[in-house]
């Protein structure tokens, strides 16, 4: 790889303009064509298998406009009830006004409050989401209007109006980029050298959304995908671009040709940016594990621009690098000088003592992680949005009229052959006997009578832990007691309990893929590197700094810590899949600085046979180039936080903290103060495994031609500096 990957930077210099012009034209035609051919996005989280699935299987084949898209219309007097004439007029012109829009197949008869001041009406479609939504959505808000004007204010929940207020991208890509360059001014000290890598991440980034827009007008795609793509993509292109860059550089000021200087920076550096591409792939690839279809989705779309990233990494940026020339040797800025000498002070300290700073470093990650003992994998309500939404405020009208289930009913489905008016009569006394049951509504039957629907209202809200409580006990004990005896089958659905099964598979598949990326990454290290403690130690210290991650996402937004300061306006559980993405990436992410660190400490032992000089030529060599990549993940990352979006601002929070954790406390203290302590064990491999074992040449080029450079060998010529 190392010798194909020289050529190809070689070539990529030599053809510049025609590799440059191709990807160009290969992004606007993606870009084209996926405007030209539209797309959908999805919000589905359908999970095949789970009881709340075939529930709704069932529901539409017998009661298709209890699983049809829906809307409820929350009505609120602004003086006297709901019952006075003038206030009961206004009701029910709005009631007809949005019956009379296209593809509303009823509104039901509004309910009042016991105290008359707020009534709740629902209304259905007979057409899917992608179908109904924007001219939905458009009709309600005229209603609401009209109502307001007449005296009553009328709030909109349900599924069409919550698609409505899915935040739209805020362009906070752009705030992540204004503080990546800020970054790489500072670490390369010229205008050109840090334009190349966001110039590069760019234009691979807009390749990516082509894709995804492509995709898209196939099957839906989960609307969060194009976010989450851009900001993994726009994070590993511009670190990858960074290690080239760098190390170009340093060629550059050894006196070599800019073709050989590019060619050799692929060879070398070149090699991790692909052993780390395809382990971040190979890492979201794993989402497939969850065999959660949306989860899959997401994480196939993100591992294709990552993919891109890599492709215009070793292609486009080469071709930019010829073009720069020897414009970007310049001089060394006297900053990167006293950052060198000041990283080998550091390693030089933490190897004296490795003991204390090891200590310190795991009671601070430990105490990080405290907080992920109490994780809480769930869905947000309405009640976790802000107040200006529409569908936050009906929450709340809802809340404080009917209680905090009536957000989120669950609904009971009964068929099978011992089916009877007598079975659904025990079933529903059985329900309304619970304690955390606050309404149990009479059966509703099908047309064919073969199937029976109760709608049970419970005490506590949708993201409450009590709901999920209360789901799991009707399914393990209420229901089967009621109908043991009888050939029956009661299923427990609706979108609450979806959420709650939901929560409940990514919980019981996160420690099985966890396993298997952990196990992936153990083999891939240990080929690279050729031991069995440098792979062990790099999995348990990824999977610390992973969970001091988490620990920061739960106590910030589900415990409330310090939540103002993100914009967090409502606390609640974590996403469900949140945490699963966090550690695909991750543990990708870490296997770059993994590898970055470790391959020069392993040259420096290979070539002197001295533990603690490999750790300081390690850490010294490599620190400045790892923090200034952390900076760049954590500025793109941290600029998602900004957003109003809950679930990329907490995937945004938790991928920024856990990349400042990595490249700081693991990395910087952990990595090197462990590997002092351990001396020499740390690169032992038996020989038995080691003759199994394929050679992987990761950054090293003692395969290349000799070198090419601008004014002879170093022996032979005169050092200028050049720029």
């Amino acid at each position: 790889m190392t010798v194909l990957l020289h050529r190809l930077g070689r070539w990529s210099v030599r053809r510049r303009w025609l590799v440059i012009g191709s990807w160009v034209v290969l992004a606007a035609a993606l870009i084209g064509a996926s405007v030209v051919v539209g797309g959908r996005s999805s919000d589905s989280t359908r999970l095949p298998g789970v009881e709340s699935q075939k529930a709704y299987d069932v529901l539409a084949a017998t009661f298709p406009a209890a699983a049809a898209e829906d809307a409820e219309l929350v009505f609120a007097a602004r003086s006297g009830t709901l019952a006075d004439p003038a206030n009961a007029a206004t009701v029910q012109r709005a009631v007809a006004e949005v019956a009379a829009e296209a593809h509303v197949a009823g509104v039901g008869a509004p309910v009042l409050s016991s105290d008359a001041r707020v009534a709740i009406a629902d209304v259905t479609y007979d057409a899917p989401a992608s179908v109904v939504d924007a001219g939905a959505l458009a009709g309600l808000r005229r209603a609401a209007a009209h109502s307001g004007a007449a005296g009553v204010r009328l709030e909109l929940s349900g599924g069409v109006p919550s698609s409505g207020e899915q935040p739209k991208p805020g362009g906070q890509e752009a705030y992540g980029l204004a503080a990546t360059l800020l970054v790489l001014l500072f670490a390369f000290g010229s205008a050109i050298a840090a334009g190349l890598p966001v110039a590069t991440a760019l234009v691979g980034l807009a390749a990516g959304i082509g894709v995804i827009g492509l995709v898209s007008a196939v099957v839906a795609v989960p609307a969060v995908s194009t976010s989450l793509a851009s900001m993994i993509g726009l994070g590993v292109g511009i670190d990858y671009a960074l290690l080239i860059v760098t190390r170009h550089r340093e060629y550059l000021h050894a006196g070599m040709t800019v073709e050989e200087s590019a060619g050799r920076a692929l060879a070398t550096a070149g090699v991790s940016v692909v052993f780390a591409g395809t382990t971040v792939v190979v890492a979201i690839g794993g989402l497939a594990i969850a065999g959660i279809p949306f989860v899959t989705a997401m994480g196939l779309l993100a591992g294709v621009v990552v993919a891109l990233m890599v492709c215009v990494s070793l292609t486009l940026l080469p071709a930019l690098l010829g073009c720069a020339g020897l414009r970007l040797a310049g001089r060394v800025p006297r900053h990167r000088i006293r950052v060198c000498g000041l990283w080998e002070r550091v390693a030089a300290r933490i190897v004296r003592r490795p003991l204390p700073w090891l200590a310190a470093a795991l009671a601070l990650l430990g105490l990080l992680a405290a907080p992920t003992l109490s994780l809480r994998l769930g869905t947000s309500d309405a009640g976790s949005g802000p107040t200006t939404n529409t569908t936050r405020r009906a929450f709340d009208l809802m809340t404080g009229a009917f209680g905090a289930g009536a957000n989120g009913p669950l609904l009971i489905v009964l068929d099978g052959p011992g089916l009877s008016g007598a079975a659904a009569d025990r079933v529903e006394a059985a329900v309304r006997a619970d304690a955390d049951v606050a309404v149990a509504l009479p059966a509703e039957w099908s047309s064919s009578h073969g199937t029976a629907l109760l709608t049970v209202v419970p005490r506590s809200g949708p993201a409450d832990p009590a709901t999920s409580r209360l789901v799991h006990r009707l399914r393990a004990e209420v229901l089967p007691a009621a109908l043991r005896g009888r050939a029956v089958r009661a299923l427990v659905g609706g979108e609450t309990a979806s959420f709650i099964d939901l929560a409940d598979h990514i919980g019981a598949r996160l420690p099985v893929f966890i396993a298997a990326v952990i196990g992936l990454s153990f083999l891939l290290l240990m080929t690279v590197f050729r031991s069995l403690v440098i792979p062990l130690k790099a999995a348990l210290m990824n999977v610390v700094s992973i969970a001091a991650a988490y620990g920061v996402v739960v106590a910030v937004f589900q415990w409330g810590w310090a939540r103002q300061l993100f914009g967090v306006d409502h606390t609640g559980p974590v996403v469900p899949f949140i945490p699963m993405f966090m550690f695909a990436i991750l543990f990708g992410l870490s296997m770059d600085y993994e590898v970055f660190l470790l391959s020069r400490m392993r040259e420096a032992f290979l070539a002197t046979g001295d533990n603690l000089f490999a750790v300081v030529h390690g850490l010294s060599t490599t620190a400045r180039v790892i923090t200034s990549a952390a900076l760049i993940m954590i500025s793109v990352f941290g600029a998602f936080v900004l957003g109003a979006d809950p679930t990329l601002k907490m995937a945004g929070l938790g991928l920024g903290v856990a990349v400042l954790i990595d490249a700081t406390v693991v990395r910087i203290v952990l990595v090197p103060a462990a590997t002092a302590l351990l001396g020499r064990a740390n690169w032992w491999l038996p020989s038995w495994i080691d003759r199994h074992l394929p050679r992987l040449d990761i950054d090293g080029d003692v395969s290349l031609p000799a070198p090419e450079y601008r004014d002879g060998p170093p022996a032979l010529r005169v050092r200028v500096p050049v720029g």
